[in-house]
């Protein structure tokens, strides 16, 4: 009898739920949920009771390491904050891993590491990092120059509620990271760091209207594989968003360092969560959508060429799975699988633009997310000097 393929989840909230859920759909798979949060774990218990779960607080790299032992594949879905040590601890344990937390470190850093215990680590594999690099190494590889990239993206809840007309899709913490990260981008070959929330503009998208973008530090990877003059991610929020949430993080509402509120300590970062964090809160039964588009523009046979990708995913309401969670979860355990049947087995750190440059496994990502309803329309042209 063919041994099932153990893997931990760890972090199995808002994203990391439905990744166990759609691993747990395969006999091939024996899915263990771990987190720190009791209620979470019972509801999967609730939805698949072949799912098994185990409390435990991953903030300790000790403990993770201890935990995995007995897996043999580890997705990792913790919070930002958290991931790099987590992925480090996963590596120390020699265990295969996909990582989603989109940690600010540089994940290169533990290449060597995971080269040195023969161990395919791979990281953010998302929508946005994840499909979005994908997609451009893909692209990358098609043509003989790549001159500029730009990619758009958002997850924004259907219904606009006042005052921030936004849910959080994924951790809210690191939806505030997002506005306060410096924005890395290339600009006519070089390196330029950009203030999160700067360039606004507006953008119209069809079937959901115009919406604002900005710089946020989406390339990650992309800046160091890419050989591209010109490079940039932006994110988008409905018109609005930019200004409120400028005027909360220039106030002081998202710094760090401590300050004394009648005689206590307080991080005004923390306390700006404890109020933002409730009315983000995208609930079970909201609806939500992920829009994105990427363009690729260069060069092949001497004509200059543009590739175009557009998605439009909204929540699926026969499995109650929101966007967010399927076009990031999905690509996941995709590259899970993937690894897992031995079409992907580079040793070391991979970034998703490493399985870009194979066009095999281009094909299984798109074949995989479109059998999920999460399909990526390309179009591909001649285009003029402008």
């Amino acid at each position: 009898m063919k041994k099932k393929t153990e893997v931990f989840v760890l972090g199995s909230g808002l994203v990391g739920a439905p990744m166990c859920m759609d691993l747990a759909k395969e006999s091939d798979f024996e899915v263990t949920a771990v987190d720190i949060d009791k209620t979470v774990l019972q509801s999967l218990e609730e939805e698949n009771p072949s799912i098994k779960t185990i409390q435990a607080d991953l903030s300790k790299p000790e403990t993770v390491q201890e935990l995995v032992k007995p897996c043999d594949f580890v997705l990792n879905a913790v919070p930002g904050y958290m991931g790099f040590q987590t992925l480090k601890a996963v590596i120390e344990a020699e265990k295969k891993v996909v990582d989603i937390s989109f940690f600010p470190e540089d994940p290169f850093l533990l290449d060597n590491d995971a080269k040195n215990k023969n161990v395919t680590a791979v990281v953010d594999y998302g929508v946005a990092p994840g499909m979005s690099n994908i997609l451009v190494g893909h692209v990358h590889q098609l043509l003989e120059e790549t001159h500029n990239v730009l990619i758009y993206v958002g997850g924004l809840p259907e219904v606009r509620e006042w005052p921030y007309e936004y849910k959080a899709g994924f951790s809210p913490i690191d939806v505030i990271e997002e506005y306060i990260r410096p924005a890395r981008t290339i600009t006519n070959g070089k390196l330029v760091v950009k203030q999160a929330l700067s360039e606004p503009e507006r953008v119209h998208f069809p079937g959901v209207g115009t919406l604002e973008a900005f710089n946020t530090d989406g390339l990650r990877t992309l800046a160091a594989t890419i050989s591209a003059p010109n490079m940039k991610e932006k994110t988008l929020r409905y018109p609005g968003h930019i200004e409120k949430m400028a005027m909360l993080r220039e106030t002081g509402f998202f710094d760090r360092k401590k300050i004394t509120v009648h005689g206590a300590k307080v991080r005004p970062l923390d306390l700006t969560a404890k109020l933002l964090f409730p009315k983000w809160k995208l609930n079970k039964y909201e609806k939500d959508l992920t829009v994105m588009r990427i363009i690729v523009e260069g060069k092949k046979a001497e004509k200059k060429r543009r590739h175009t990708f557009e998605l439009l995913d909204r929540h699926d309401s026969s499995t109650n799975t929101h966007s967010m969670a399927r076009t990031t979860g999905y690509t996941a355990t995709l590259v899970l699988r993937m690894i897992v049947k031995g079409f992907y087995d580079q040793k070391g750190l991979s970034a998703p633009e490493f399985i870009g440059r194979r066009p095999e496994c281009v094909r299984y990502m798109l074949k995989g997310l479109k059998k999920r309803g999460i399909v990526y329309k390309e179009n591909a042209e001649n285009i003029e000097d402008e």
